[in-house]
């Protein structure tokens, strides 16, 4: 796709499918390189993010098949794991191979990772906790050496709740002699599901899910199959744009037990949610009532890959609200784009809003920065009067299988070429 066309002013109705989780694919399919067989990895999200990671399993010698389940992953014929120039800088999201690297490795070399622009998103969390376990990195250009004669388990505390950081070290602690305890760890679903699927492959981990994690290490990790969970953020998408544009709609396997946060949110928001076993029944008005203070945090709080929807649905909400980000300082590149569609926004700092509620937004043309404030643009194009075109759709393509699909599934007008 090179563009989006949507046609606002039309609430939602019917059921869409949640798709697999973006966030918990990724450090999974990164963790099949350190078992020896062939993982089967189910409801895998067909995105390019996804791609993108198996093409550098790829180049690092496994071999990739989809089915009509997910895909297989067969890490049989890997012997050396010598990444190739360029493998890592493709995608931010890279960065969680290291920790399954070096514990398959003990010399290796590869690129900064790549990625959206929404934050420097230093890496030294992930370093310097893997350096207590023995590794040793040095650095020239774009490029980390890390080598070490032997992981070893240790004791480490994280300053910042990283979910990048927790999951290299729970992979990296995986394989090492002794036990890691890890204190301050990211709380995310996904890192639970990491260790759901490494203790299927033969891992001793506790904890994963909780700020306090226990790895035992272990000699080697078996091939398995696991089930990647629905996407929590997606499911959140679909939410606040049906607080935007109103309607009844039924999400289907969405992750309601994961989402606390966000539906308190949306229940503020003046949206009616009925919670089951297969999903969330969601009702909503169109009519987005007032929110004084909302802050982004780690989980269980309200996430930060859903800011950017939240700030467009408060666009068309009553009176004013003070939006803080307190996870990515760089966050609100949406926010001039928004004011194309007659959006009134003010910049208190770099991070921190203020949204004050007009009566609707208007179709322009707008142009995706980074993925969740693309998926955003859609929503304001769906809120809006008028016909909004989205360009930079290759942002949204990297975690929406087909979110075109999923909203005319819903009634909405929209189209892509």
């Amino acid at each position: 796709m090179n563009h989006i066309l949507c046609k606002g002013g039309m609430p939602l109705q019917g059921s869409v499918k949640i798709q697999g989780s973006k966030n918990a694919a990724l450090p999974i399919l990164a963790a099949t390189l350190m078992t020896e067989g062939i993982c089967h990895i189910r409801n895998c999200p067909k995105i390019s993010d996804v791609y993108s990671m198996l093409y550098l399993l790829e180049k690092l010698c496994c071999e990739v098949k989809w089915d009509l389940e997910g895909v297989r992953i067969d890490t049989r014929n890997v012997r050396k794991c010598e990444p190739c120039k360029d493998t890592f800088s493709c995608m931010r999201s890279s960065i969680c191979l290291l920790g399954a690297l070096i514990g398959r490795e003990r010399d290796l070399t590869i690129e900064s990772p790549g990625g959206c622009v929404i934050g420097e998103r230093p890496i030294n969390l992930h370093l310097s906790a893997l350096e207590k376990m023995g590794v040793q990195f040095t650095f020239e250009e774009s490029k980390i050496h890390a080598v070490h004669h032997g992981l070893h388990g240790t004791h480490i505390t994280l300053p910042f709740p990283s979910v990048g950081a927790t999951e290299n070290v729970i992979m990296a602690a995986t394989l090492a002699e002794g036990k890691t305890i890890l204190k301050g760890a990211a709380m995310e679903p996904e890192v639970r599901a990491l260790g759901e699927f490494l203790n299927a492959c033969g891992a001793k981990i506790r904890g994963a899910g909780t700020n306090l994690i226990e790895v035992e290490g272990v000699r080697n990790l078996e091939a398995a199959t696991y089930e990647i969970p629905t996407d929590r953020i997606v499911a959140g998408t679909y939410l606040l744009t049906l607080a935007g544009c109103g309607g009844n709609v039924f999400l289907q396997n969405a992750p309601a037990k994961d989402m606390k946060a966000v539906l308190e949110i949306l229940r503020e928001l003046g949206v009616g949610l009925e919670l089951s076993g297969k999903g969330i029944f969601v009702q909503a008005d169109g009519h987005v009532k007032r929110i004084p203070f909302v802050k982004t945090m780690p989980y269980p709080g309200f996430p930060t890959d859903l800011q950017s929807l939240l700030l467009t649905v408060l666009t068309v909400g009553e009176g004013e609200t003070i939006l803080e980000e307190t996870v990515f300082e760089n966050r609100f590149k949406v926010v001039d784009e928004l004011r194309k569609m007659g959006a009134c926004i003010e910049k208190i700092d770099e991070r921190k809003v203020c949204i004050k509620g007009v009566e609707c937004l208007r179709g322009a043309g707008v142009k995706a920065l980074e993925l969740r404030g693309g998926a955003a643009l859609i929503t304001a194009g769906l809120m809006a009067k008028g016909q909004t075109r989205i360009q930079g759709v290759k942002y949204i393509e990297r975690g929406y299988e087909n979110i075109c699909r999923d909203y005319k599934e819903l009634g909405a007008r929209i189209t892509s070429g």
